[in-house]
């Protein structure tokens, strides 16, 4: 069986979540972030260490078969290559800043005005939509610079946390889109290594689900049983054991770890006592 090619990025915060995911699901890549490739010691798998910029045309070319990209690379410079599944982390947004002294509040307020990105296929696409006519200048790297140095009257770049924008007096007027890692696929891959793929989404999709899920174990007295269980989701429902202590049940059950915190307020409401919550590894359903 010929290897499935696998790209991720060279280094930075993305290449250590992708490294994590691969791991959890058991694939050990030796001495990796050394090299441009390396392969799996205990799966079918080569991984190439490149540039972000560079993976959707490796993509295209059918250099590799898949990558852990970011989405907004992948409408970037990708926008016809296919993914198969989100990957729940590097989230980011795409986002256009003015200067905090800007009276620019709005989108509409940048028509005939200038701005640096280094999105310009994205930004072009979204101005067009939305018929606002702008001037782009591209910038790699640093754009946030770009307004105090007199290029441009506002960016449009990627934005985590903000704290960039803050430490150079931008403020965020426009969201473009949302984004995360995702798993994409080269249109030229062979059916062979498609099944290799399919392999490691099952297995992607087994570690997110688990990352998203907390499982619960508690007690509840059988009077109050009935307002408990109608609480509470489940794989399919909550398991219900008796306790020694008569009167008493022990249930067990998956709660989505977005929902967590207000359903365990309703379930102490209700009577459960000995609440336990475990992180859940892997789900396989």
């Amino acid at each position: 069986m010929s290897n499935l090619r696998i790209a991720v990025q060279k280094s930075g915060r993305l290449n250590e979540d992708s490294m994590r995911i691969l791991k959890d699901i058991g694939i050990s890549i030796d001495n990796g972030k050394d090299q441009l490739k390396a392969a799996a010691r205990d799966f079918p798998v080569e991984v190439f260490y490149l540039r972000n910029g560079d993976i959707p045309q490796y993509l295209k070319d059918g250099v590799v078969d898949a990558a852990i990209i970011g989405e907004n690379v992948l409408i970037e410079k990708g926008s016809d290559i296919e993914f198969v599944e989100r990957l729940g982390f590097s989230k980011c947004k795409v986002s256009i800043a003015v200067p905090k002294d800007s009276n620019a509040n709005s989108l509409k307020d940048l028509a005939g005005k200038r701005i640096a990105t280094s999105y310009p296929e994205t930004v072009k696409k979204f101005l067009k939509a939305q018929n606002i006519d702008a001037q782009l200048h591209q910038i790699n790297g640093s754009v946030e610079i770009a307004p105090n140095i007199g290029l441009a009257d506002g960016i449009c770049d990627i934005v985590s946390s903000g704290s960039t924008l803050f430490k150079n007096g931008l403020k965020e007027i426009e969201v473009l889109l949302k984004s995360e890692a995702v798993l994409a696929v080269s249109p030229k891959i062979s059916e062979e290594r498609k099944a290799i793929l399919n392999k490691i989404q099952f297995r992607i999709q087994s570690v997110l689900k688990g990352r998203n899920s907390k499982y619960v174990l508690l007690n509840a007295p059988n009077d109050k049983l009935e307002n408990i269980l109608s609480l509470l989701p489940g794989m399919r429902s909550p398991t219900v054991l008796p306790l020694a202590e008569k009167g008493w049940s022990s249930v067990h059950t998956v709660i989505n770890k977005n929902e967590f915190w207000e359903i365990i307020d309703e379930l102490k409401a209700n009577g459960a006592e000995g609440i336990l919550v475990c992180p859940i590894e892997k789900m396989v359903l």
